[in-house]
């Protein structure tokens, strides 16, 4: 009975602040402070750009396999 307690009085609330101080930081991380709506629009620009080459470069790669690749 004694092991329970001990796991419900200490673990669990250490858990939930560790969770919670995790949650923190990758929210802060994420949007950071000193971020304009410029760079924000820069960021997502950016971001567009890169998945428009992602789909290029899939094409290519479609349209040229590799010689040591399995077929489709």
């Amino acid at each position: 009975m004694l092991p329970i307690i001990i796991v419900a009085v200490i673990a669990i609330p250490l858990l939930v602040i560790a969770f919670a101080a995790m949650r923190r930081t990758k929210n802060e991380g994420e949007h950071p402070a000193g971020e304009t709506d410029a760079d924000r629009r820069r960021t997502e620009q950016e971001f567009a750009q890169a998945e428009r080459y992602q789909e290029q470069w899939r094409e290519e790669q479609h349209s040229h396999p590799h010689p040591h690749d399995p077929p489709s």
